[in-house]
């Protein structure tokens, strides 16, 4: 029993292919969405590449890319076929590509799906790619002279600047390296020395950040060095005073940044996904019903139109019969040489036939 059967008269069937001729252009424009949203995620992890590990953070833009390419080549295609529906004669022409464009329209709005739900499941492959690579850049700030490293700095500090952040999970990231580069140290200076030979790595720490840490909407100017020192500064106290300097971590602010970006791009990906979707039903019902009306041979009757020609369990099993049966066909190619009995038995060779048998001599 075929699974939501509707009758189609010959004015239901026109209005339905103009209809879809319309949606499939609607769809093109789609397609440019799904690719400029793919773009323009993929500038955004680029713009900031240099505080990720490399991984593979860029499966979620190359993906929305090649589906909003896919989706204006087979939209622009579902069109032209949408638009011959309401000529029975020009439908003659793309009958056997009807099945086959249908199978292609499924998979891509399929991966469409897919795309949607990855902005979701990224989350945690940009948090590991950020925490890494922040915490690398933290740990070459200070090499300003080293070629592939010198940028770092100017980039750390424009960051925390920008998201208004501090280190990789928060200031005190800054005391565990030297972010000091040791051209600006005074070695003559006693200080210095002792902060040198008091760390077995003989670097020099400091309870201190960087400028681009300060917080400048505190009323208070803003304090660098010696944070956990409250005897170090007058009216101070680390324990109860909230610092002038920003709390939270970089690798927060820019995960919560990409967040914000990849849910709003999900919404709208999740959004084409439905609006393809009610397309490819469109489509499906106009597929069946003009091959009914091909097997009637009268281009003006009704014909019936369906999702499945039969119920979903039974085109399962239908499915799952063919693929079996291949299988199985596959195996039969393969072994049958195998189970030959004639297949290489050597015979022995034998002279012509009818030949007199020579009599054996008596003693």
């Amino acid at each position: 029993m075929a699974v939501l059967k509707i009758k189609f008269t010959k004015t239901k069937r026109d209005k339905l292919a103009q209809i879809l001729w319309i949606l499939n252009w609607i769809s093109v424009v789609s397609g440019v969405i799904l690719f400029s949203l793919g773009l323009f995620l993929k500038i955004e992890i680029r713009k900031r590449s240099d505080l990720m590990a490399k991984g593979d953070i860029n499966s979620v833009p190359n993906m929305l890319i090649s589906v909003g390419v896919m989706a204006c080549i087979i939209n622009f295609l579902g069109g032209k076929i949408c638009y011959d529906c309401t000529d029975f004669e020009k439908f003659n022409r793309w009958r056997l590509v009807m099945l086959p464009y249908i199978v292609c329209t499924f998979c891509f709005t399929f991966c469409i799906l897919v795309g949607a739900v990855m902005c979701y499941t990224m989350r945690n492959e940009l948090e590991e790619s950020l925490y890494l690579g922040l915490r690398d850049a933290v740990k070459f700030y200070k090499d300003t002279d080293i070629p592939g490293r010198c940028f770092l700095k100017r980039t750390i500090d424009m960051l925390q600047i920008r998201f208004q952040c501090c280190g990789n999970n928060g200031f005190r990231d800054w005391f565990e390296v030297q972010w000091v580069s040791a051209r600006y140290l005074d070695m003559a200076s006693r200080d210095v020395l002792d902060r040198l030979k008091s760390n077995v790595d003989g670097k020099f720490l400091v309870d201190g950040v960087p400028f681009s840490c300060c917080n400048p909407i505190s009323p208070r100017p803003c304090i660098q060095y010696h944070l956990t020192n409250s005897s170090a500064h007058y009216n101070y106290d680390f324990m109860t005073e909230e610092l002038n300097v920003w709390m939270k971590g970089c690798r927060e602010a820019l995960l919560d940044y990409y967040t914000d970006i990849m849910r709003s791009i999900g919404i709208t990906v999740f959004i084409i996904w439905l609006f393809e979707l009610s397309v490819l039903t469109g489509v499906r019902y106009l597929q069946t019903a003009m091959k009914n009306v091909l097997l009637s041979g009268d281009p003006h009757c009704d014909s019936d139109g369906w999702l499945l020609e039969n119920s979903f369990v039974e085109t399962a099993k239908y499915n799952i019969n063919i693929i079996k049966n291949l299988g199985k066909a596959n195996q039969i190619s393969t072994v049958s040489g195998m189970n030959d009995p004639n297949m290489d038995v050597q015979t022995a060779s034998r002279g012509p036939e009818n030949v007199p048998t020579k009599s054996i001599p008596k003693a």
